[in-house]
């Protein structure tokens, strides 16, 4: 199925106007936030969803049959119909660590084509790098406990599964999700509901109903009622897998004093001889109350969390946005920027690079350059993914994005991954891209502003 359509009304305006006035110049684009909305930095995802769309981009007959009643012109359909991308993209590969300002994605063709695909890339990378980053920051919550994602059915309906594939290129170690299990194989996980506990007459006739139907994966949701009874419950039970060459996995508490309960479950438990069971707990749980949880030595092996992890919450979206930067007229790179009244939204002007100063393992502080530039012990971070038109970059496994991910988020210092009140990262403007900047700016208020 076609994605062209998957588009703003006002990219296939500005297309047919670029086309009808024959203006097509070579341009180039950059995706990058101005501000992240919790933390200091983002981690990357989405770029996988531009690659396929980049790859597989163009108008079907009914696009085009559709497009006509909504009046374009007929000479610009003709024109869509052998309309393929033939440009460049440079980005920043997925699982990258990225701050304020840096092109994540840099988008080189002629103006038709670089427009039309803004709104798709800002749609998948704004979501997937927000559901990322937030994934990480409830992981690195975790301390090296698991995280497993139970946000199905908070999900904003079919976003469910690049939430899902988002959270675990953040560091999850499985979801509650079974199709986003089959599709991407990430490990699923799950136990029981409440309602199956309160279907039976009594709680403990539940537990033995679910041991029977999985003696190999049994997990005992013990807060229907009374956690500290259920978890006296689960032992009963745990004890009568051990009988049968089973072991009960865990139990899972979803209320209450979390970090109380799970102390005295962990007691039951051990001085019951199942020390090897582990505590799961959840109940709209996230990096800020996970944190707590463990700061008050909570004894819990896994944290379940759902509406908080697929949603971004409290962000409901990232900030992200594509601003042109270059055009070339008459063989003539001519830099462009956006000057506002909100100095906050002006842009970076020219074709840009990034770099990144790496010491002893840690990250340091990064360059934003122009194009021709280069730095010694500086790592480039955006590299080549299309070249006019095809794609020319590897196309790593989930897993692989994911290493790539926790490697450098661990390569991220501490102090820039605290919950409040974090530093901002040092992201340094090259003196040259500076220069040009300020030369821009001059030109804009003398022939825009001034008259």
């Amino acid at each position: 199925m076609s994605e062209a359509l998957r588009t703003d009304l006002y990219q296939l305006t500005m297309m047919q106007a670029y086309w009808k006035s024959r203006h097509n110049p070579e341009a180039t684009f950059d995706y990058f936030v101005r501000k992240i909305p919790s933390g200091s930095y983002l981690v990357t995802a989405g770029l996988s969803y531009v690659l396929d769309y980049i790859g597989n981009l163009r108008f079907e007959e009914d696009d085009i049959e559709y497009l006509r009643t909504q009046g374009f012109d007929a000479g610009f359909l003709e024109f869509l119909r052998d309309f393929r991308f033939t440009g460049d993209i440079l980005a920043m590969p997925e699982g990258n660590i990225a701050f304020p300002l840096e092109p994540i994605i840099r988008v080189t063709a002629p103006i038709i084509e670089a427009q039309l695909v803004e709104t798709f890339l800002l749609n998948r990378m704004n979501f997937s790098t927000l559901i990322t980053t937030k994934a990480s920051r409830v992981v690195y919550a975790a301390k090296g406990r698991a995280i497993a994602e139970f946000g199905l059915r908070r999900a904003q309906g079919d976003a469910h599964l690049e939430a899902t594939r988002a959270t675990y290129i953040g560091g999850c170690s499985s979801t509650s999700n079974v199709l986003a299990g089959k599709k991407f194989g990430i490990p699923v996980s799950g136990t029981m509901a409440h309602s199956f506990v309160t279907s039976f007459d009594h709680e403990i006739d539940s537990f033995r109903a679910y041991a029977a139907a999985f003696p190999k994966r049994c997990f005992l949701l013990i807060d229907t009622y009374n956690s500290i009874e259920g978890a006296k419950k689960a032992v009963i039970v745990g004890k009568e897998l051990e009988k049968k060459g089973e072991k009960l996995l865990g139990v899972r508490l979803d209320s209450g004093d979390l970090s109380e309960l799970s102390k005295q479950v962990r007691m039951i438990l051990d001085g019951a001889g199942l020390d090897y069971a582990k505590i799961v707990a959840s109940g709209d749980l996230n990096e800020w109350k996970i944190d707590e949880l463990m700061n008050k030595g909570a004894m819990i092996d896994i944290f379940g969390v759902g509406t908080e992890l697929v949603t971004g919450r409290p962000a409901p979206a990232l900030d992200g946005i594509y601003k042109l930067s270059d055009v070339v007229e008459h063989g003539r790179h001519i830099p462009k920027m956006k000057l506002s009244e909100e100095t906050v939204k002006a842009t970076l002007p020219g074709k840009k690079r990034v770099w990144r100063i790496v010491e002893n393992g840690n990250f340091v502080k990064d360059i934003i350059s122009l194009d021709e530039e280069t730095f010694e012990n500086a790592k480039p971070l955006l590299e080549q993914v299309v070249k006019n038109g095809k794609i020319i970059c590897g196309r790593p496994s989930l897993d692989e994005i994911r290493n790539r991910a926790l490697k450098n988020i661990s390569c991220l210092p501490d102090k820039y991954k605290k919950f409040e009140d974090a530093p901002s990262y040092p992201v340094e403007f090259s003196s040259r891209l500076t220069d040009l900047r300020e030369r821009i700016i001059e030109k804009i208020r003398k022939e825009e502003i001034r008259g």
